[in-house]
């Protein structure tokens, strides 16, 4: 198969198979992406995930995008957005059509339900594969660790901490030590 149209395709099948948003579709992507299809390499999904994540736009389109592009330059790139994209809105168009009395058959709830608690799952799959491949320094980690159980109080305690001031909490503290580190080093050179 052409190589634009198996993007297409491949990305069509991520799209139409994965529920839970661009975070779930993220250790599919890997699997197909770097495991099957060797596309790309672990490291530079890992990068993709970073820009993806820093970058306008759902993550698993820009996830499409790049890989897309790697592959068949800007055409490639057309078609892995749109292949994953596509299914998507027609999902969810149809479900607006009927949307009224879709959420109360008794099996669609179910399903849901039971489409959460695998939307999780990918979810944390995808977080600790990432995990694993990341080089952290113990400094790292601690920061790690305490933005995670932050989060978990916040959210566990139902207090109104945004997860976006943890974040940036972390950054500044990541920046601080950075540049004491590089302070010192200069000193040791001098």
């Amino acid at each position: 198969m052409p190589v634009l149209m198996e993007l297409f395709v491949t990305f069509t099948k991520i799209g139409l198979f994965t529920f839970g948003g661009g975070y779930a579709m993220l250790s599919i992507i890997e699997n197909i992406c770097v495991e099957s299809k060797n596309w790309i390499t672990h490291d530079e999904m890992m990068n993709i995930m970073v820009i993806a994540e820093s970058t306008p736009g759902p993550i698993a389109i820009n996830c499409a995008t790049y890989v897309g592009y790697k592959k068949g330059k800007l055409p490639g790139a057309i078609l892995a957005t749109l292949g994953v994209a596509i299914p998507s809105f027609i999902i969810i168009f149809a479900i607006s059509m009927f949307l009224e009395g879709f959420l109360e058959i008794t099996w669609v709830a179910r399903a849901f339900q039971g489409i959460k608690m695998a939307v999780g799952i990918l979810i944390l799959d995808a977080a600790l594969k990432m995990i694993k491949k990341m080089k952290m320094k113990p400094l790292q980690m601690g920061i790690l660790l305490a933005s995670f159980f932050i989060i978990m109080l916040t959210n566990v305690l139902k207090l109104h901490l945004s997860s976006i001031v943890v974040m940036l909490t972390a950054v500044l503290v990541s920046v601080a030590f950075f540049l004491v580190e590089k302070g010192h080093g200069k000193e040791g050179q001098a």
